[in-house]
């Protein structure tokens, strides 16, 4: 299977067969109320063969712009660690969408993970692999000594940068508690690199 293919609003998986899409399922099992997020999850469009034949792109644009499907989402990410961190970090460019959120409805702070040459005063950086090159991420020296740190991305494929940021994190003298994902692509394997994940919708 070809490394998922991504925009800062949709995924893109595999096709498993000519006829079918895969179904995305629900990964949450916490508690955030089952039909609202349910409601969410069916707002998720499935576009075949997009960008190109064999691949189906997961929109959710419709879901960010529902304000209720939304706050189930972001609900949902924060519900098996409320109370537990002090800062959400966010994986440039699609987990600032759900990081922002997350800081905004726990009440806590946020702390941007970027590319590499976007950050005026980068004091830690990770390099990681990616399917046919490598990546790198930095983050400002802002976290306070200790801080639990909640790190927020869109999706988990091969789990490349989520490792990749939890290392910064830690460098950067914070504790992970957690990593809360919106769609996990479970063919990919990300799990057997990344650990466990909270992942809301799984396909």
């Amino acid at each position: 299977m070809s490394f998922a293919q991504a925009t800062a609003s949709a995924y893109i998986v595999r096709k498993s067969g000519p006829e079918e899409f895969p179904r995305i399922t629900s990964g949450y099992g916490g508690r955030v109320d089952a039909a609202p997020l349910a409601r969410a999850e069916s707002l998720i469009r499935s576009i075949p063969d997009y960008p190109e034949p064999g691949i189906v792109f997961r929109d959710i644009t419709p879901l960010l712009a529902d304000a209720a499907a939304l706050g189930e989402v972001i609900d949902a990410l924060i519900a098996p660690f409320a109370g537990r961190f002090d800062v959400v970090a966010g994986i440039e460019a699609r987990g600032f969408l759900l990081a922002g959120a997350i800081a905004t409805r726990a009440e806590v702070g946020l702390v941007p993970i970027r590319k590499a040459g976007k950050l005026p005063r980068p004091a830690a950086s990770v390099s990681y692999a990616l399917e046919y090159a490598t990546a790198t991420i930095e983050a400002h020296d802002d976290l306070p000594e200790g801080a639990r740190v909640l790190l927020a991305d869109d999706v988990l494929a091969t789990g490349g940068t989520l490792v990749a940021g939890h290392q910064i994190v830690r460098s950067l003298g914070g504790e992970v508690v957690g990593s809360a994902v919106l769609l996990e692509i479970a063919a990919l394997g990300g799990r057997a690199a990344t650990g466990d994940v909270h992942a809301v919708f799984t396909v």
